[in-house]
């Protein structure tokens, strides 16, 4: 039984979709208020509401179903590619368009939405722009959506009325839509009454009852719903729903004010299927409405409210602020300037929920089971609905959605980046960024300086640029003395940065000296326990064998029952009883919930993170050894302090420093966990005695270099949870025949035994030069021997072979029916490859192994033919 209270959905059980789509559209028709989603279950049901079904976030009848929009990097709402897709990556799924079809199909009733295809334009002013346009246009033609990039001609052929002489290209997406939103909502609460739910309007919910960390019911002001799900699709209202629980549940948006203007008819009314215009630079956008023109956009300097927590009993229109729209008039009268004497109808001000990181928030609480949540659309609802409701529904029923959605995952923040000061200045920032150009490895200005090391002060004054990282600072490379800072900071490129040579020359340093990488940000958590509860638990919750010798280091990962990775770490046994995990920066509240949800609740074992108690030194190089050696008085040789080894040590004056021997790049070193107060301390020991052997600072972008062009795979960048070590060439890393079974196991065995779908492969640019052309970062479309095959997951220069490296997912799509097959490494070897940048296909070697490997091999494989020719 599904019941929904204010925008929030109650369900008893959630076992069947009823379409799988239906909740997803009314998320962005009322993101406000989501008693909707009730029509994704063909159970009895039963919904509240607030308000009204149709007093959503007040926007015009109409409103935009981009299909563009969903991986454009001016919106940063990349994501959402994989929301509106299905399983052949090169489709399109169009799940609520036209919905009086889809409706007739599974209901046997016909609604009509408003649907009308407009296609949609959008333009370029500057090169930087055409560039980013020319990306998204690769990404969307790989998966089915027709587009082009197209002249400022032509976009005055498809929309007389703009004024094209600053632009200097733009992007055609012929199949983008708009629909009438309160119709869409109609149309699907009466479906969802047809089927049995339903509607209560004008309902409160005043808390979400919660039993040893499970939802057992909801608290209205016409009384008590007992459920086991409960959804939070509260929209403006979901950060203080989530705090009135009885635990508390963080979802971190805020509102902002949106302005959008109203005309009445032009002397020619506009035809509906005028395209709508997306003028980025301008920060606007224009569409027709009712034959004249509605225009709104996202200003530099927008205005966040309710931060006190006043919200609005039911979503209202705002004041009116003629100053504060100015930009945003003035920008659309250039861009169409026969606009100068058209009446205008009025100016709406609506609120808007802006996310920190401009992607929407859904997916399970990790503190409360049976608490999940879709909100924070960043104005986008409408166009993105349709895939978030999909997945969500998909999340409740099977336990996990179809498709990888780490980067909308409600895990993906912490408690810190709830803080009202903390979204009311990073809104500020959001808002502005939907329309901004953003270059690759961009950074938040707003809420920083949150988590920092304790090195953080004497990093900075030695000329560290920081980036952030689950608001944790991290070095990104090192400014000498006589570089301009200044000119560095406001270079953004797709081209060659400026920072080459100095990620250069940390680098080379790690290669033929040694350098200090601060990593304290990532996760780290202690479990330990009384006996071997401990040992059995992680055994089963891991897919290596962790019953190793005291003092040794396990590689492996948390698979989740398809065998994909839940989480990829690194493990030492500290003691018989006691392990050390250490996992990626962004996993501490994921990897937390994850094992929380599978330990037993047993007082003899305890999980801790420790993730604040140490500062973590990489000392990476060929004279770490050196250094380390002559700080501990100790032999630090490989035959003394083998790889992959753990040890308590005294370094300089401070005890207790873990010191284990693998650096995360493949390069000879150190990891060093200190305890915070000998942070300081051992450091400037470091600094001192590693003089010497040239040592010095390095950051991020050289170790990216340096792990990638060694195919080391990252999570959340190369790896998530529907990524198998099969896939990636981690078999050393499971153990299916440890003697217990682990989760995840019985989909390896199976995957063994029938073959993998897709590899993980280094692709090495052959006809690339780094100077003049632009470069890859990710995303970009593979192509082998013509035909697409996969995309890239992350890329660097490698310095060492003077390269460009990519790393990707080569998949096997049949040329028929577009269906996956199975990829084995003949099939990788025998394609002729293609990596498509912004349009430019550059070829590139395909390997399975890192090349320096494969030197390595063919040297040792030399040196032994020439010892058998001096042997005869």
């Amino acid at each position: 039984v599904i019941k929904v209270v204010s925008g929030t959905l109650i369900a008893k059980s959630s076992n069947r979709l009823w379409p799988a789509w239906a909740k997803s559209l009314l998320e962005g028709c009322r993101s406000q208020s989501s008693w909707q989603k009730a029509a994704s279950c063909r159970r009895p049901c039963g919904g509240w509401t607030r308000g009204s079904p149709t007093a959503g976030s007040p926007s015009a009848e109409t409103g935009p179903i981009w299909p563009g929009r969903c991986c454009s990097e001016m919106t940063g709402l990349q994501p959402f590619t994989h929301l509106l897709q299905t399983q052949d990556p090169r489709r399109w799924v169009r799940p609520h368009w036209p919905l009086q079809e889809a409706w007739a199909a599974q209901s046997g009733l016909v609604f009509l939405t408003g649907y009308i295809r407009t296609g949609s334009v959008l333009l370029a002013q500057t090169q930087d722009r055409l560039i980013s346009l020319k990306r998204i246009n690769a990404r969307l033609n790989v998966i089915g959506i027709p587009s082009e990039i197209i002249s400022p001609k032509k976009v005055a052929e498809l929309h007389p009325l703009l004024n094209v002489h600053d632009l200097v290209g733009a992007m055609h997406v012929p199949e983008d839509a708009v629909v009438s939103s309160a119709d869409v909502a109609l149309a699907l609460a009466s479906a969802a009454s047809q089927n049995g739910v339903q509607i209560y309007d004008r309902t409160s919910v005043l808390h979400v009852m919660v039993k040893k960390g499970q939802v057992t019911g909801v608290e209205t002001d016409k009384g008590q719903i007992e459920c086991q799900y409960f959804v939070n699709c509260a929209g403006q209202w979901a950060y203080e729903l989530g705090l009135s629980n009885e635990e508390p549940v963080s979802i971190p948006l805020h509102a902002c004010e949106h302005f959008y203007l109203l005309t009445r008819p032009l002397e020619t009314p506009l035809q509906s299927n005028t395209p709508t215009i997306v003028d980025a630079d301008g920060r606007i956008y224009i569409r027709n409405w009712q034959g004249g023109i509605l225009s709104g956009g996202f200003e530099k300097n927008p205005k966040p409210i309710f931060t006190e927590g006043k919200n609005q009993l039911e979503i209202q229109n705002l004041q009116e602020d003629w100053d504060h729209f100015e930009p945003l008039l003035s920008s659309l009268l250039r861009r169409m300037p026969d606009l100068e004497t058209l009446e205008i109808l009025k100016l709406v001000n609506c609120p808007e929920t802006f996310t920190p990181d401009m992607r929407c928030i859904m997916g399970e609480s990790p503190a409360v089971q049976g608490y999940f949540v879709l909100a924070g659309m960043n104005s986008a609802g409408l166009s993105f609905g349709g895939g978030a409701g999909r997945y969500l529904a998909e999340w409740m029923v099977h336990g996990y959605p179809s498709e990888n959605i780490w980067e909308l995952d409600l895990k993906r923040f912490g408690a810190l980046q709830s803080s009202r000061t903390f979204l009311r200045h990073r809104v500020m920032e959001v808002m502005p960024l939907l329309y901004d150009l953003k270059v690759p490895r961009w950074d938040f200005q707003t809420g920083r300086q949150l988590r920092t090391s304790p090195l953080y002060d004497r990093l900075d004054a030695q000329g560290a640029r920081w980036m952030e990282k689950h608001g944790f600072e991290r070095p990104k490379y090192f400014v000498p003395p006589d570089k301009d800072l200044l000119a560095l900071e406001q270079s953004k490129t797709f081209y060659k940065p400026d920072w080459f040579d100095i990620v250069e020359s940390e680098v080379k340093c790690c290669k033929e000296a040694v350098c200090v990488i601060d990593m304290s940000s990532f996760t780290k958590f202690e479990i330990t326990s009384t006996g071997d509860q401990a040992l059995e638990i992680l055994q089963y919750l891991f897919s290596n064998d962790l019953d190793v010798p005291v003092g040794h280091i396990v590689h492996t990962g948390m698979l989740n029952q398809g065998g994909g990775y839940e989480n990829d770490c690194s493990i030492a046994r500290l003691s018989k009883r006691s392990f050390f995990m250490i996992s990626p920066t962004d996993q501490q509240v994921h990897c937390w919930a994850w094992l929380k949800k599978h330990m037993p609740e047993d007082s003899n074992l305890l999980l801790e993170d420790v993730t604040w108690k140490y500062t973590a030194l990489n000392l990476i190089g060929p004279r770490a050894v050196d250094v380390l050696s002559e700080l501990s008085y100790a032999p630090m040789t490989p035959d003394h302090f083998p790889s992959l080894f753990c040890k308590e040590m005294s370094v300089g004056y401070a005890n207790g420093i873990r010191v284990m021997s693998m650096t995360h790049t493949g390069e000879p070193g150190f990891m060093l966990y200190i305890p915070i107060e000998y942070a300081l301390h051992v450091y400037n020991e470091v600094m001192s005695v590693g003089q010497k052997y040239g040592i010095r600072n390095a950051g991020y972008y050289a170790l990216r270099s340096l792990r990638i062009e060694k195919f080391f795979a990252f999570w959340g960048q190369d790896l998530n949870t529907l990524t198998t070590p099969l896939e990636c060439g981690r078999e050393s890393r499971v153990k299916l025949e440890k003697g217990m079974d682990f989760i995840g196991r019985d989909a390896l065995l199976q995957q063994k035994q029938n073959g993998v779908y897709k590899r993980l492969t280094m692709f090495i640019l052959d006809d690339h030069d780094t100077d003049l052309d632009l470069w890859p970062w990710w995303g970009e479309p593979i192509y082998r021997n013509g035909q697409y095959a996969g995309k890239t997951t992350s890329s660097a220069y490698s310095y060492t072979l003077e390269r460009h490296v990519c790393l990707g997912f080569v998949h096997n799509f049949s040329e028929d029916t577009g269906e996956e097959q199975v990829v084995t490494a003949d099939f990788i070897n025998r394609g002729e490859y293609e990596i498509d940048i912004a349009g430019h296909r550059f070829q590139a070697k395909a390997k399975l192994y890192p090349v320096t490997s494969l030197f390595t091999h063919k040297r040792r494989k030399d040196d032994v033919e020439l010892s058998d020719l001096h042997g005869k």
